[in-house]
């Protein structure tokens, strides 16, 4: 094994998935995608603006129906303020393995 691919491939493991339910017009969607993006995260982003079933997912999945709806890793964080929230305790890194 080469130098540096065994390091390569703990980095793939830590990788968590990180999905985002958004509408294109919501102004705290943009910014939760926004702090994702500065982190390099990569997520799934889920328009619910014009289908009623996957909206039906989200609120079945985050119990609330407001937009974003942020998962972590399968578990629900809530929304843009709580995602910022974990950034400034410190704790969003440690939750997206960065």
């Amino acid at each position: 094994m080469e130098p540096g691919a065994l390091s390569a491939v703990f980095w793939s493991l830590s990788v968590v998935e990180v999905e985002i339910y958004t509408t294109q017009t919501c102004p705290y969607c943009i910014r939760a995608k926004a702090l994702l993006d500065k982190k390099g995260v990569d997520y799934r982003e889920v328009d619910v603006q014009r289908d009623r079933a996957l909206r039906q997912e989200m609120e079945k999945r985050a119990g609330a129906h407001t937009v974003p709806q942020i998962f972590i890793g399968g578990k629900a964080i809530g929304g843009c303020d709580e995602l910022f929230e974990l950034d400034f305790d410190g704790e969003l890194n440690g939750m997206l393995g960065i």
